[in-house]
């Protein structure tokens, strides 16, 4: 898969305090690539030079195969297009909000009547072409700055933190829209969010920043299948536990995280630690069985999340731990709010940080 962007040793100051340090980056034709990191790492200032808004104070960025100077910049700009976190719309109509973008580019009235009923679709507000946007929820009103965003069809769509603050529905409908985007249109997006739900399930990648750099790009299984210390320091992430470890008399570690929980270890340390145990190598069962599996836990069900295809359950185990299982299993085992269940785990799936 050939680069749309590529960022070489981009550095952003502005005074004397430097936003991004070094940042090396490539930006893959087709997907969707998630930056996450901690408030203050750079990613909004990382999405404004990608977008051409900024222009970085040291290194080249290059769109396209071509480097991108002072001479073109304002070509290459129309290529892509971002998104805010906050909102900020027209005291006019969906329509004209909408359409804005593409009189500028000189569009017919014919194609962009139909380019504004085609996002309207996408993000679900058919029918809210004569309403006045400023009128609308704020989780409207964020789907119709998507919607914005989408009709200009660019190569490169830029997206800063597009779901915060949204209820499930808005969030939902946001994300949806962002998927059928990249899969349908082929449309390369780049995203920073601070959902970790999201960055595990919408992007192809993530890169990983903090203060200002890029410590990390994987692709989203292996960023959690692994979590690093620079995600443990900055997110919440399900199923981190911190506690005492030692080692046991069959040179396994115990690790005794609180409320009569301990969680057997591969990995050999000693004293205070933090584990991780991804919800997708936890087994669920309705009744004790034979394993070669050394933690097996008792609890109920607190929480249940359907997701379509797969449901994620919150278990009481004395600690709450989360667990990831399909909706056919969901409904073959009879699951329900307080139902008893056992997690099961192999030792060499929890991780020590």
């Amino acid at each position: 898969m050939e680069a749309i962007a590529v960022l070489r040793n981009v550095t952003k100051t502005f005074g004397k305090k430097k936003v991004l340090d070094s940042v090396n980056l490539q930006v893959l034709d087709g997907e969707i690539l998630a930056l996450i990191g901690p408030n203050g790492s750079g990613k909004t200032t990382l999405l404004k030079i990608l977008a051409s808004i900024l222009r970085p104070t040291d290194g080249e960025i290059h769109f396209c195969g071509v480097k991108v100077t002072d001479q073109n910049v304002e070509k290459i700009r129309m290529e892509s297009t971002l998104v805010f976190q906050k909102t900020v719309l027209f005291n006019a109509t969906v329509y004209d909000n909408i359409a804005y973008g593409l009189r500028i580019r000189r569009v017919t009235k014919n194609e962009i009547d139909y380019k504004v009923a085609q996002v309207l679709k996408l993000v679900r507000l058919e029918g809210f072409e004569k309403r006045s946007a400023r009128k609308l929820s704020g989780g409207e009103q964020q789907r119709v700055a998507l919607a914005r965003a989408l009709a200009l069809n660019t190569r490169l769509l830029l997206l800063d933190e597009p779901t915060a603050n949204l209820d499930p529905k808005n969030a939902g409908i946001i994300e949806e829209a962002i998927a059928t985007t990249n899969q349908e249109l082929k449309t390369t997006i780049v995203m920073a969010t601070h959902n970790m739900f999201q960055a595990k399930n919408l992007p192809h990648r993530i890169a990983l920043m903090e203060h200002g750099r890029i410590t990390e790009v994987e692709t989203s299984k292996e960023i959690f299948g692994r979590l690093s210390k620079t995600l443990a320091s900055f997110a919440a992430v399900e199923n981190t536990f911190a506690g005492a470890a030692k080692i046991s008399e069959d040179g396994s570690t115990l690790i005794d995280v609180g409320n009569g929980v301990q969680i057997v270890a591969v990995a050999k340390n000693v004293g205070e630690v933090s584990v991780f145990v991804s919800p997708e190598d936890i087994i669920v069962s309705k009744s004790r069985f034979e394993s070669s599996a050394r933690n097996m836990f008792k609890g109920n069900i607190v929480e249940i999340l359907d997701l379509g295809s797969i449901v994620r359950l919150k278990v009481d185990i004395g600690k709450p731990i989360t667990v990831q299982i399909t909706k056919r299993s969901f409904n073959e085992m009879g699951l329900n709010l307080n139902t008893e269940v056992f997690l099961t785990f192999k030792a060499s799936s929890v991780q020590i940080m």
